[in-house]
C-alpha cells in the first residue's frame, strides 16, 4: 500500500518501507512507505494549494461528498473490519462496531456545520456603536494534520477528518506506524467519493520523523493529535515555533470509584466494558479501581469470577471477547509494569501471564495508594489494580493525586456523593454509575492536567477546525 498525496499513490522518496504485521500471529500483512521529511514537505505544499479551491466549494456540496464517503465505507464494511482486526488485534466484533460508527460522525458533523451560525452583535450595545453593524463568520484554518493512534483509528478518523473537511480545510492523515492499512483505505474511499486531489492525503511513517515534520512545517495550520502525553508535549513544543494551533488528546490513568453503597454487580459489568474493551488499550479506560474496604473482597471475587469466563483468543474468531495487544513490545511493557507493581508489594489474584502479544486479564490486590500504579503509571492493557479506601474524601484524594486528568467515575446510590465526586475529580469527564470509558460522538471530550489541551466532539470540534472573523459595517445605519 502506498501514500496518497495529491491524488496519486506514491512510495516514499527514498524507497524505504515499513512492514505491517498481524500481532496475533506475526504474519506479514502488507508494507507501507516510511515517509521522509521531503515527502512531508511535498505533501504539505500540495495540500496548501488544493485547500484554496476546496474552500470555495459550497458547504452543501462538501457535505454531499462526505455522505458519499460514508456510503462507500458501508459498501466495504466487512473488508475494512477484517483489515482493522488483522492489523490491530482487536476482536472482529469490536472492529465491525468501529467501522459502523463512521456514519454517526460524518452525518453529525455535516449537519452541525450547516447550523454553525455566527454571532450578531446588537447595534448600539455601547456608546459610539449606534450606527455600526457587527457580525461573525467562520472560515477554514487551512492545512490540518491529523495524527491518529493505533487503538481506535477509524473512530478518531471520524472525529478529526470529516470535521476538518466540512469546514473547508485540506487534511493530511498520519496513521499509526503499527496499523496504518485501514486508514489508508479510508483515504482512498474519500478520493473515490469525490474529495479533490490534495485535499485528502495520507502519509505513513515513523512518528518522530513524519509527525514532528508536520508539526514544524510552516504550511500546517493545525495539528490534531491523539497519543501519549510524551508525544503530545514534544509536538506542542515543535508546533510552538510557528505558533501552530494544536488539539491534544493524551494519556490517562482514570480512577474508578466504587463506594460501599454502590451496585457491585453493575460495577463488575462496567469494569468489563470500561477496562477490558480493546484489551485495555483505551486512553479513557478505567485503570485505577478504588473500592470501599467494606466491599473490596466481594468486588474482587466477583471480578475474578466474571473475567475467568471471558474468551481470550484469535481476534478473527467470532466468539473471542479479548484479543491481543497491538504488538509484543506493548505486551512486554505491560508485563514490566505488573512486575514493578508486584515489587512494590502488590499480589496477583488472577492472570498475569503473557504469550507473545497476548496478556491475559489480570487482577492485582494488596495495592496501596502510594504505589506508582495508583499515580502516574498508565498500564495500557487488561490489568485491574484494586485499592481500598475508607471515606469518599480519601477516594477523591487518591484519584486526584495523578498528573493525568482525562476521565473518572463514581458508582454509588447516594446522589449527593455522586455529585460531590463528579465536581471534585480533576478530570475533563466525570461519569456517574458507569465506567470512565464513556465517549459519545457529541460530547466535548478532552482532559485536564497532562491529559490534553482542547476538546474534541461534534459539539466543539468545528470551532477548533476554523477561524472566527468579525465583519464590521461601520456607521452603515447613518
Amino acid at each position: 500500500m502506498r501514500n496518497l498525496v495529491n491524488g496519486k499513490e506514491l512510495d516514499s522518496s527514498d524507497g524505504q518501507a515499513i512492514e505491517v504485521r498481524n500481532p496475533a500471529n506475526n504474519q506479514l500483512i502488507a508494507t507501507v512507505p516510511n515517509s521522509t521529511e521531503e515527502d512531508v514537505d511535498y505533501c504539505v505544499k500540495c495540500a496548501k494549494e488544493a485547500q484554496k479551491k476546496w474552500e470555495e466549494t459550497p458547504l452543501y456540496e462538501r457535505g454531499r461528498i462526505l455522505e458519499k464517503f460514508v456510503d462507500l465505507v458501508e459498501r466495504d464494511a466487512e473488508t475494512l473490519a477484517m483489515t482493522l482486526c488483522r492489523e490491530t488485534g482487536k476482536p472482529i466484533k469490536e472492529a465491525r462496531a468501529e467501522i459502523a460508527n463512521t456514519r454517526t460522525f460524518v452525518t453529525a458533523y455535516v449537519e452541525k456545520a450547516k447550523h454553525l451560525y455566527g454571532i450578531n452583535i446588537p447595534v448600539g450595545n455601547e456608546p459610539g456603536q449606534e450606527a455600526t453593524v457587527q457580525f461573525t463568520i467562520r472560515q477554514p484554518i487551512g492545512v490540518v494534520a491529523c495524527i491518529i493512534p493505533f487503538n481506535f483509528p477509524c473512530d478518531l478518523f471520524g472525529q478529526k477528518v470529516p470535521s476538518a473537511l466540512i469546514m473547508g480545510n485540506s487534511v493530511i492523515v498520519k496513521p499509526s506506524t503499527y496499523n496504518p492499512l485501514t486508514l489508508h483505505k479510508y483515504c482512498l474511499l474519500m478520493k473515490e467519493a469525490g474529495v479533490p486531489d490534495g485535499v485528502i492525503n495520507c502519509l505513513s511513517g515513523n512518528g518522530p520523523v513524519v509527525g514532528q515534520a508536520l508539526a514544524r512545517h510552516k504550511g500546517v495550520h493545525l495539528v490534531s493529535l491523539t497519543g501519549s502525553t510524551a508525544v503530545g508535549m514534544e509536538t506542542m513544543a515543535t508546533a510552538s515555533k510557528n505558533l501552530t494551533h494544536i488539539m491534544l488528546e493524551l494519556g490517562g490513568n482514570d480512577a474508578f470509584i466504587l463506594d460501599k453503597d454502590g451496585d457491585i454487580d453493575l460495577a463488575v459489568e462496567e469494569m468489563v466494558w470500561g477496562r477490558l474493551y480493546n484489551t485495555g488499550q483505551v486512553c479513557c479506560a478505567s485503570k485505577r479501581f478504588l473500592v470501599h474496604n467494606d466491599i473490596k473482597d466481594i468486588f474482587t471475587n466477583k471480578v475474578i469470577a466474571r473475567i475467568s469466563k471471558m474468551r481470550v483468543g484469535d481476534p478473527m474468531n467470532e466468539s473471542t471477547e479479548i484479543g491481543c495487544l497491538i504488538n509484543e513490545k506493548a505486551a512486554l511493557r505491560v508485563e514490566e509494569q505488573v512486575l514493578k507493581t508486584l515489587q512494590e508489594g502488590a499480589r496477583i489474584a488472577f492472570g498475569g501471564r503473557r504469550n507473545g502479544a497476548y496478556f491475559e486479564p489480570t487482577v492485582l490486590i494488596n495495592v496501596t495508594k502510594d504505589m506508582e500504579v495508583m499515580k502516574d503509571m498508565e498500564i495500557f492493557g487488561p490489568v485491574i489494580p484494586i485499592c481500598g479506601f475508607d471515606t469518599i474524601e480519601e477516594a477523591i484524594e487518591i484519584a486526584n493525586q495523578s498528573s493525568f486528568g482525562l476521565c473518572g467515575n463514581i458508582i454509588t446510590k447516594d446522589i449527593n456523593n455522586a455529585f460531590k465526586v463528579a465536581s471534585k475529580l480533576e478530570v475533563g469527564g466525570a461519569i456517574i454509575n458507569g465506567a470512565s470509558f464513556y465517549r459519545s460522538a457529541e460530547m466535548p471530550f478532552g482532559g485536564w492536567k497532562h491529559s490534553g489541551i482542547g476538546n474534541e466532539g461534534i459539539s466543539t470540534t468545528l470551532e477548533e477546525m476554523s477561524r472566527i472573523k468579525t465583519i464590521v459595517l461601520k456607521n452603515v445605519l447613518k
